[in-house]
């Protein structure tokens, strides 16, 4: 790239620097993709789109706002990007690094940003919020809802955005501006995401809630899934937050360049030492941000409080202790935190109760597509019909069988790639009574799982599903999989919940 373009690219660190005319050319239009299109088109930026499928409402805004839009099956370099001479490149999150564009951008020494960049780039058009950072492999959604909640309990304008739907840059240029954002941060996000330099975010705070297997077939490998996580914690100035049960998460916090005063805030289901959000005789205590932290604590709420709200399983708790965490660091005191998880509800799809019927729970955590997530699902109940498969993502999930083997009544295996899960079980379980789902169809997999746990689950089970795999197989995403799976129990079960099921179960109301 000629040093003229690099000086230019260097200097725009404002909404207000000059973009007049910068070519950009923008791989992707879903949400993110437009996003950034629509940015760069408002900033006087010129912009080619590059799209695999073209989406016609899009596709006509793109016109009105003044950006070329390529749609092309974007297996090889589109011609019209090569003429088009981009001085920039920003791609969305999900294309692979090894995607034919982003090698020709290499190649030809064309900068490569993300939309995370360019939203801290440009985060100044209304008023520059603070910004929060949240990853991890499990969790985020969760906590990133449950920190912004806090902020806003306090009094603050707070927005969660970036990975949980809405993009940075609609935040950023939201007309009523934020005093702070909560960014839920995908390890796809990260991996584009600059440590130096001026596009390096300098967050307030920021959480790596945990690490395990997930998009390995994405990174090439766990060491550049691990590496693009670790991103987060670059040049943070106040709070590092790390999860005292998973190693990895600390090490992250000690290898990171971070601004002078900022501090390791370790979180966990144990006893909090100095400087740590725990648990003590089940109550959540900060020991982090007060006075006297070596000799007291202060508390937070119960872990039995929690139960009326379905707040209480062990991962729940953790992401509540990790948010606590981020939210102190910005100044939120214990009382607001206390009377806000009062209000708080999960999303559908995590660990929500669709029904009871005859003593069975019928659990929907559609959202735990891959085993880390799985696990933590597994482990807050007692004993499950497990449905379970669907898409692995390069991951190995056959420890995920071994270890919770024990509290299985049956397993039910779904999605169209069944042979590594089934042989998992046949080997660490082979008493266990196993099934697969054979429907060739979208429609009738739900269906038959739910007949089949029907046909095995007894008084006291929970039949869970928490099919530790993506859902593209057989579903459009994870919500799809979970609204199919309330359909068929409700359809099953007809008006044979319990009279104080699922109206009285604290689980229920999480939508």
């Amino acid at each position: 790239m000629p040093g003229a373009t690099a000086e230019r690219l260097d200097g725009l660190t404002s909404w207000h620097a000059d973009w007049t005319g910068l070519r950009v050319a923008v791989l992707g239009l879903g949400v993110t993709g437009f996003a950034v299109a629509d940015t760069l088109t408002e900033l006087g930026a010129e912009v080619l789109v590059l799209a695999p499928a073209r989406d016609d409402d899009r596709a006509r805004i793109l016109e009105v706002i003044g950006a070329r839009l390529v749609t092309d099956p974007l297996e090889t370099v589109p011609g019209e990007l090569a003429e088009f001479a981009p001085e920039l490149l920003v791609a969305s999150p999900g294309f692979h690094p090894d995607h034919p564009v982003l090698e020709w951008a290499g190649t030809e020494g064309v900068p490569v940003w993300g939309d995370i960049e360019l939203a801290w780039r440009v985060r100044d058009k209304v008023e520059t919020a603070e910004w929060i950072l949240v990853t991890g492999t499990n969790g985020k959604t969760t906590t990133t809802q449950l920190a912004a909640t806090f902020l806003a309990a306090n009094g603050l304008r707070a927005a969660p955005c970036g990975n949980i739907g809405v993009p940075v840059l609609d935040a950023v240029r939201d007309p009523q501006g934020f005093d702070v954002l909560v960014v839920e941060l995908s390890s796809y996000q990260l991996h584009h995401v600059p440590t130096a330099g001026p596009g390096a975010l300098h967050p307030l705070a920021s959480v790596c809630l945990n690490l395990a297997d997930d998009h390995l077939d994405w990174h090439g490998s766990f060491a550049g899934y691990r590496d693009a996580k670790a991103k987060v914690y670059a040049n943070t100035r106040l709070a590092c937050v790390y999860n005292r049960a998973d190693e990895a998460t600390r090490l992250m916090v000690e290898e990171a360049e971070v601004e002078e005063g900022a501090r390791a805030i370790g979180f966990g289901l144990d006893v909090p030492g100095p400087s740590d959000f725990g648990v003590v005789e089940g109550i959540l205590c900060d020991r982090a941000f007060l006075d006297d932290r070596h000799r007291t604590a202060l508390e937070i709420i119960t872990v039995a409080e929690l139960e009326p709200r379905g707040l209480d399983a062990p991962h729940i708790v953790q992401n509540i202790l990790a948010a606590a965490a981020l939210a102190r660091a910005a100044g939120v005191p214990v009382g607001i935190i206390h009377d806000a998880l009062g209000e708080f509800r999960l999303d559908a799809h995590r660990i929500e109760t669709v029904a009871i019927a005859g003593g069975v729970r019928w659990i929907d955590d559609s959202k735990a597509t891959n085993p880390h997530a799985a696990q933590a699902s597994l482990k807050a109940f007692g004993r499950v019909v497990w449905i379970v498969g669907g898409l692995l993502k390069g991951v190995d999930a056959d420890s995920l069988v071994a270890a919770h083997v024990g509290r299985l009544r049956a397993a039910i295996v779904i999605g169209t790639a069944r042979d590594e899960l089934v042989a998992a079980f046949r080997r660490h379980a082979p008493e266990l009574p196993l099934f697969e789902v054979l429907a060739p169809d979208t429609e009738n997999v739900m269906p038959e799982a739910v007949a089949l746990a029907a046909s095995v689950a007894e008084q006291g089970d929970t039949v869970l599903l928490a099919p530790a795999a993506a859902s593209m197989d057989q579903f459009t995403d994870y919500a799809d999989r979970g609204r199919r799976f309330h359909e068929a129990v409700r359809a099953m079960l007809g008006g044979e919940a319990d009279a104080d099921g699922t109206a009285a179960d604290p689980r229920a109301d999480q939508d």
